[in-house]
């Protein structure tokens, strides 16, 4: 009798099945998943605006500190501070089951729904910049986009930081080698960075960030649904990979 984790089996070499795999759970759901992810973000942003207008208390300003003086501004780093919208999506995308997908969506949704929570009842904003970030490329969108308020903690981070953890489980299921792993936490770290070299966050935003985004991976990786890999890839991802 076969196990689930038998079904995972294919004739691909140990170096190909990873990425075989990989685009298997990218096929899987397509549409659903590019559909869900886009409506995701379509309403976290409804929820952000409506509450950086209607706080609950008055605004409380974050502090400068050394770390703050000691990056500099670089407009260069809005590009890796923009990716975070395509990043976030990369576990979603590539969850092996309907329900994984699901799950996955539901510590997402309540991740961001205690970002808007403190955000609303301790509001928070950057100090202004001492200099005019507009006259950059790409700044004036931003900032009529990215408003400063709604700063600690920097939810650009706490889902940046939640993502990387979740696709590290993630790659390391599917066997994947080093260096997928080291790109996912290299490409986090320049997220992070960038929203202090873009001057959106200050570093306690960041920090707060970090630990509300490790709070909630580690807590989704903990209470999942059981066979996160063998059972679920069995049943979903791994039957692609038997047809080819």
């Amino acid at each position: 009798m076969s196990t689930p984790a038998d079904l995972v089996v294919s004739p691909l070499a140990p170096a190909t099945r990873w990425s075989a795999e990989l685009w298997a759970r990218v096929r899987l759901h397509f549409v659903l998943k590019t559909v869900g992810i886009t409506a995701f973000i379509w309403v976290f942003f409804i929820g952000y605006f409506w509450v950086l207008r209607h706080p609950a208390y008055p605004v409380t300003l974050m502090p400068v500190t050394a770390l703050d003086r000691w990056v500099p501004f670089q407009p260069a780093m809005l590009l890796p501070y923009l990716t975070l919208w395509f990043y976030v999506g990369i576990p979603a995308g590539l969850a092996p089951s309907f329900r994984q997908l699901i799950v996955h969506g539901l510590w997402a949704t309540a991740l961001c729904v205690t970002g808007l929570a403190i955000f609303y009842f301790w509001p928070t904003a950057v100090p202004p910049r001492p200099f005019d970030a507009a006259s950059y490329p790409g700044f004036a969108l931003l900032q009529g986009v990215d408003a400063p308020g709604n700063a600690c903690p920097s939810m650009h981070v706490a889902v940046a930081v939640f993502t990387a953890i979740c696709l590290h489980r993630l790659l390391r299921d599917i066997g994947a080698p080093r260096w997928p792993t080291l790109l996912n936490a290299l490409w986090c770290l320049a997220i992070v960075y960038s929203t202090l070299a873009t001057k959106q966050h200050v570093a306690l935003d960041a920090a707060a960030g970090v630990l509300l985004g490790t709070t909630f991976a580690l807590f989704s990786l903990r209470w999942r649904p059981g066979g996160w890999s063998a059972d679920a890839v069995g049943r979903g991802a791994a039957d692609i990979i038997r047809r080819q």
